[in-house]
């Protein structure tokens, strides 16, 4: 049950004290003017695991993150196949590049599985700290698969169709990453913090990649300047990825130096 009894409409009469949402409740008139947002809502929130991913902003970042661990598995796997078939080392460096964000999502997932039974902020503070040197290491991955790119000019190329989709799926993955900045700028958390300079990095590197597919796909340039451009959009990539690992290393040991501090008051 949920909520404080119902209107003539159906509906609770006070916002759900477990959701922290009003709940449309069945009756005679089930769905009749709900909009489409509510009627979802409404069935999500008829099980467990819906009510937390309606509920909890941190559920859904963790559930994100696991289906993002899936993702990315699966991609280094398919490039490691790739590798070992071809003799490649670019799709060796894919490989490891996509390994990494796997082991980074995963490690965020381990540990809030761990912090439900015994919550901990130790732990989160030492995956920050994980994540912040894979970071620096992906960032180097990154920069050594720009380079074979540029040096053996590997690029996708696409049909048009193809390359809008996926010209509109990296857009709204970077709307997506700046949305979330926005909302949860102010939570503390430092597995959420985590989280969110994962997917800052994953975007960072689509946005190369897209660029590099585009200029062959649809560019009119010269091939010193496509070149230049990749070079130096492949550069920011990595740069912006190494200040993220180490603003999250730099940050885990204050942390950890705070607290030697305090225990030794």
């Amino acid at each position: 049950q949920h909520g404080m009894g119902q209107n003539d409409d159906g509906r609770c009469n006070r916002p759900c004290g477990n959701c922290r949402f009003t709940l449309p409740y069945p009756s005679h008139k089930r769905y009749q003017g709900l909009k489409t947002k509510q009627k979802a809502i409404f069935l999500i929130a008829k099980t467990k695991t819906g009510r937390k991913m309606v509920s909890s902003q941190r559920y859904r970042m963790i559930l994100s993150a696991a289906i993002a661990f899936v993702f990315n598995l699966l991609y280094a796997v398919y490039h490691c196949v790739l590798g070992i078939l071809n003799l490649s080392f670019w799709f060796i460096a894919m490989c490891a590049f996509y390994g990494i964000l796997a082991i980074m999502r995963f490690s965020a997932v381990l540990c809030e599985r761990n912090r439900q039974k015994s919550p901990d902020h130790d732990t989160e503070w030492f995956v920050m700290k994980l994540s912040g040197l894979l970071l620096v290491v992906l960032g180097i991955v990154l920069a050594t698969v720009n380079y074979i790119s540029l040096s053996q000019n590997i690029a996708t190329q696409h049909e048009e169709i193809i390359m809008i989709t996926i010209a509109t799926y990296t857009f709204y993955k970077i709307t997506m990453a700046i949305v979330k900045a926005v909302r949860q700028h102010k939570n503390s958390s430092p597995l959420l913090r985590t989280i969110r300079n994962i997917s800052y990095a994953e975007v960072a590197a689509s946005i190369m990649t897209l660029q590099r597919s585009m200029l062959v796909s649809f560019g009119t340039m010269s091939t010193g300047n496509i070149h230049f451009m990749n070079a130096a959009t492949g550069a920011a990539v990595c740069l912006l990825i190494l200040i993220l690992g180490l603003s999250m290393i730099i940050k885990s040991k204050r942390k950890e130096h705070e607290t030697w501090q305090n225990q030794n008051l």
